[in-house]
């Protein structure tokens, strides 16, 4: 297929060989299947601010920190420049966050380069070699919807000790991945994570955490209802408040609030939901 312009720089400096196919498009990035060498990969190539239609930005790119103090103050103060460099920072998030995972032990695409606003990573791929499905396009039984939801609780919390929250963490961002090996059993990869906050210096964490746990445990419920009525989000985030959070910490399901103890879940449910009827009555208010 002909080289879209923004690979077109990575093609005449040899990081790619071949445009294969556009694998998708998403509401930050456009993704392309291309060949580089022997190997398949793919290149996300992320879209400019105003081209993008990822919701309350802000929240997610609170205290987020840039090495060079000129660029800080740029942003700060929102000059061209500090722009410039907000879309850069909110590029390599991803990145960074795909290295750092990793080397935590998350399921995440391996990173492999990023330049000029486009990430090359690993292609993941199904028992045949194709590109793996997402968990919304795969139907499950009870046994592996409650296999699949215990491994990504795991990797929420392994990614909680690691000091990230995902952010918009749901059945459409995460893949169903083949090993390789004969007779074993596909495995959930998480993917897009430029959203990703740090756990401890974003105000809104431990709603994103909440949202996100309850997203695995709305979907898989589906399949094994009983889940629908566990509450692993919280007492996910009680344990990590208190220091008592590890990758190996047993995790019952169930929170039991202390007495005078908020539900800030909840409250911050209830606040969304008065945001998005307010957006909605004024909608209606414009088009009458």
């Amino acid at each position: 297929m002909k080289v879209p312009p923004r690979l077109q720089s990575l093609v005449e400096e040899g990081l790619i060989d071949t445009v294969v196919r556009q694998l998708m498009s998403g509401k930050e990035a456009m993704v392309y299947v291309v060949r580089c060498g022997d190997e398949t990969r793919c290149a996300k190539i992320y879209k400019e601010a105003n081209n993008r239609s990822f919701r309350q930005a802000v929240d997610y790119t609170e205290n987020r920190k840039v090495k060079n103090s000129r660029q800080a103050r740029a942003m700060a103060k929102g000059t061209k420049f500090g722009r410039e460099s907000q879309e850069a920072a909110w590029q390599s998030a991803e990145v960074d966050a795909l290295y750092r995972l990793a080397a935590a032990g998350v399921r995440v695409p391996q990173p492999f380069n990023f330049a000029d606003g486009v990430l090359l990573m690993e292609l993941v791929t199904d028992a045949h070699g194709d590109a793996a499905p997402r968990l919304n396009d795969v139907s499950f039984t009870a046994a592996q919807a409650r296999q699949h939801h215990a491994t990504l609780i795991g990797e929420v919390v392994r990614m909680l000790c690691a000091g990230v929250v995902h952010g918009d963490l749901s059945e459409f961002n995460i893949l169903l991945a083949h090993s390789g090996e004969q007779g074993s059993e596909d495995f959930p990869v998480i993917i897009d994570l430029p959203q990703a906050v740090d756990a401890a210096g974003n105000n809104h964490a431990q709603r994103m955490l909440l949202r996100d746990v309850a997203n695995l445990r709305d979907f898989f419920g589906q399949f094994a209802p009983e889940l629908q009525k566990t509450q692993f989000g919280p007492e996910i985030w009680s344990l990590y408040q208190s220091g008592l959070l590890g990758i190996d910490t047993p995790l019952r399901g169930r929170y039991e609030r202390t007495p005078g103890t908020v539900d800030l879940g909840s409250v911050m449910r209830e606040i969304d939901d008065a945001r998005d009827e307010d957006a909605a009555r004024r909608l209606r208010m414009a088009q009458a």
